[in-house]
């Protein structure tokens, strides 16, 4: 379970990272990447607290 919430908060950390790679390059418009960043940060932020700074079993 803690795998499957790592692997989704890294998702989240991936859509705030890449659109705006993507819009530097011209490859999606800026109103994409705000929704792309906007749902990443979303995730990241639902999702992280699930596995950081937890101990070990």
């Amino acid at each position: 379970m803690k795998l499957l919430i790592k692997f989704i908060s890294y998702i989240g950390l991936v859509l705030t990272l890449i659109p705006s790679l993507l819009v530097f390059t011209g490859n999606i418009s800026l109103d994409s990447c705000k929704m792309l960043m906007l749902i990443g940060t979303i995730v990241w932020f639902v999702s992280a607290p699930g596995w950081m700074n937890k101990a070990e079993k």
